[in-house]
């Protein structure tokens, strides 16, 4: 009879630590924790990921990085849109005035070359953010509930001083993974308004 009990008590246990390392197991493939400071750190390195593999045209990393809701598509989908060869940017500007200044001696000056705007002839510098710069972003109407994160670098084109690029971005858990959702760049007008991340996000 003791020799009973003692083999019932040891299949308990080892049931029980059994039921435990399932539990664990189950806890480590689930959605990615909202408390209050677990989270902080997987977003801020996605945040960081993401942008990082923007400023560098790695859209590989990037579409994966982003939901599908933000892609719009697969992750190929998603590098085929971003690699399409871009016009060429010394088309002439068409004149700001039906009539343009004229030289001293009647001809008119040749329409200044445009260039394209963004990163694709600028450079841009590391990217930085902190824990400071993660806040909990409510669900809009477009987007679900996730951490806004501020993201920081400097741009210079050629023969310009530098200038500094702030942008809001919407970090989503997606399965076991943090994903970019949306992304918005953060104007003046959003400072004043509490948080400029939460204000350039809510738009």
């Amino acid at each position: 009879m003791k020799r009973t009990t003692t083999a019932a008590l040891i299949t308990a246990a080892a049931l029980a630590a059994a039921g435990c390392s399932s539990t664990d197991s189950q806890d480590r493939n689930a959605a990615p924790s909202a408390g209050k400071d677990g989270p902080r750190a997987a977003v801020l390195q996605t945040a960081r990921s993401y942008m990082e593999a923007v400023n560098a045209r790695d859209w590989r990393t990037a579409c994966g990085l982003r939901t599908p809701r933000m892609r719009n598509g697969s992750v190929d989908d998603c590098v085929r849109k971003n690699t399409i060869p871009a016009e060429p940017s010394d088309k002439p500007s068409p004149s700001p005035s039906p009539n343009p200044p004229l030289h001293s001696d009647g001809s008119t000056p040749e329409p200044r070359k445009t260039r394209t705007t963004g990163p694709e002839r600028a450079d841009t510098g590391p990217v930085a953010a902190s824990a400071a710069d993660v806040v909990e972003a409510p669900v809009t109407d477009s987007h679900p509930a996730g951490w806004g994160v501020l993201v920081n670098f400097s741009v210079t084109w050629p023969g310009e001083p530098s200038t500094t690029m702030r942008v809001a971005l919407r970090v989503v858990a997606e399965g076991t993974a943090w994903r970019i959702d949306q992304r918005e760049d953060v104007q003046d007008g959003d400072e004043g308004h509490g948080s400029p991340i939460l204000a350039a996000l809510g738009k």
